[in-house]
C-alpha cells in the first residue's frame, strides 16, 4: 500500500517526508458531531419530552425503540428526524454507545435517511453516521450498507452542515486503506475539491484533511489535480490569515509525486507563494515549501530558472544556516544547487561563445 510519504534522491540524498519531521498535526481530526447543542423551539423541545417518554430508561432498550422508529413505515417525518437526532446524540460523545448502536442494526436505516429529500433528517442521518464511523468496527458496516454513494451525494446537495459532515464521514471510511479508491472513483474529490475552495472555515478543514487522506494513492491524487485542486491550494496557502497555510501546504507535497501537479503549481502562481513562504513563513512552513519546490525543481531547468528569478536563493540560504531540522538543511542547500546550475550553465555557454 501507499503512504503519505514521497520519497526521491538527489545528490546522494534520498529525501522523504520523514526526513522533515512531517506529521499531520496540522490536519484538525474529524471527530464527532461538533455542533453541540441543538437549537429547538419550544414545541419543539415537548416534542422530545414527550418522544423519550415513550421510551424506556435501559439505553439498549432505548437504542432498539429509536431503531423502531427509523425502520417503521408508519414513522412520520418529524419521528424519524427525533429518532436520528437521539441517535446522533447517543453517539456524539459516548464511545460505548457507538458499537452498541451499530450491532443493534441502526446503519441500514441511518444510510437510507442519507438519501431524503428532507434536508434536515438528511442532515441527521449524515451525521449520526460520522458519529458511528469514528468506531472502526463500524466502519466495515457502513460501507457495505452501501454509504458511500449517498454520503457523495450529500456532499453534493446537502446543507452546509451536512456536507462538512460528509466529508468527515468520507475521511473516516478512508481510514481503512481498501476504501480509499473505491471513495475516489465516486465521485468524492471533485466536490471535495469545490468545498475546499467554497467553503467555510471549518468546510476548508474538513475537505483539506479529507483529501489529505485519500490522496495516498497515485490515482486519487491525479483524480485531484485533474479537479482543480492546485488553484485553491495556492489562494490559501497565499493567505497568511487563512489558518490554512500549513494545511495546503501538507496537501500539495503529498501531490507532488505526480508528473500532472507540477505545471498545475505553476499554471495556478504557485512558484511566487511557494518562494514567499520560504522567506516568511513558519519554520514547517517553510519546510514543507522547500519539499515543494525542491520536487517541482528537480528534473525541470524551465522551473529552475523560473524559481531562482523569484528570488529564491537568499531565503533557502538563509534556512540552511539556521536552526532547521538536519533534513529541511539538507533539501535547502540541494535546492540551492539545483538553482545555481542553470546559471552556470548560462556562464559556460558564454565563456564557449567568448572562445570563438
Amino acid at each position: 500500500m501507499e503512504n503519505h510519504k514521497s520519497l526521491f534522491t538527489y545528490m546522494d540524498h534520498k529525501f522523504s517526508d520523514s526526513s522533515l519531521n512531517f506529521d499531520s498535526s496540522a490536519f484538525s481530526d474529524c471527530n464527532s458531531d461538533r455542533s453541540c447543542d441543538f437549537p429547538t423551539t419550544s414545541s419543539e423541545s415537548r416534542q422530545r419530552k414527550l418522544f423519550l417518554s415513550c421510551a424506556v430508561d435501559n439505553s439498549d432498550d432505548l437504542i432498539r425503540y429509536l431503531i423502531t422508529h427509523l425502520e417503521s413505515s408508519s414513522s412520520s417525518i418529524e419521528e424519524q428526524k427525533q429518532a436520528a437526532m437521539e441517535i446522533r446524540l447517543l453517539s456524539k460523545d459516548k464511545p460505548e454507545e457507538r458499537n452498541k448502536i451499530a450491532k443493534a442494526g441502526a446503519i441500514k436505516p441511518l444510510v437510507s435517511l442519507i438519501s431524503s429529500s428532507d434536508l434536515q433528517l438528511q442532515e441527521y442521518g449524515v451525521t449520526a453516521v460520522l458519529n458511528l464511523s469514528i468506531c472502526d468496527e463500524n466502519k466495515e458496516m457502513i460501507i457495505s450498507s452501501g454509504a458511500i454513494k449517498p454520503l457523495v451525494n450529500a456532499l453534493r446537495l446537502g446543507t452546509p452542515t451536512t456536507k462538512e459532515n460528509a466529508a468527515c464521514a468520507l475521511l473516516r471510511l478512508s481510514q481503512l486503506e481498501d476504501n480509499k479508491i473505491a471513495i475516489g472513483r465516486s465521485g468524492a474529490i471533485p466536490l471535495l475539491v469545490n468545498l475546499l475552495e467554497n467553503g467555510g472555515f471549518r468546510a476548508k478543514k474538513d475537505a483539506s484533511t479529507a483529501l489529505y487522506s485519500l490522496c495516498s494513492t497515485n490515482e486519487n491524487k491525479t483524480r485531484a489535480v485533474e479537479s482543480g485542486i492546485m488553484k485553491p491550494l495556492v489562494e490559501l496557502m497565499a493567505d497568511f490569515e487563512s489558518e490554512m497555510v500549513d494545511k495546503s501546504a501538507f496537501v500539495m507535497n503529498l501531490l507532488m509525486s505526480v508528473p500532472e501537479s507540477k505545471p498545475a503549481v505553476v499554471e495556478e502562481g504557485g512558484v511566487p507563494v511557494l518562494v514567499e513562504i520560504v522567506e516568511a513563513g513558519t519554520q514547517r512552513q517553510k519546510e514543507m515549501s522547500v519539499s515543494i519546490l525542491l520536487q517541482l525543481c528537480e528534473e525541470s531547468v524551465v522551473y529552475r530558472t523560473m524559481v531562482a528569478r523569484e528570488g529564491a536563493v537568499p531565503p533557502l540560504v538563509a534556512l540552511s544556516q539556521s536552526s532547521a531540522s538536519r533534513g529541511a538543511k539538507l533539501k535547502a542547500e540541494a535546492l540551492i544547487e539545483l538553482l545555481r546550475q542553470p546559471r552556470q550553465q548560462q556562464q559556460h555557454f558564454e565563456s564557449n561563445d567568448n572562445e570563438r
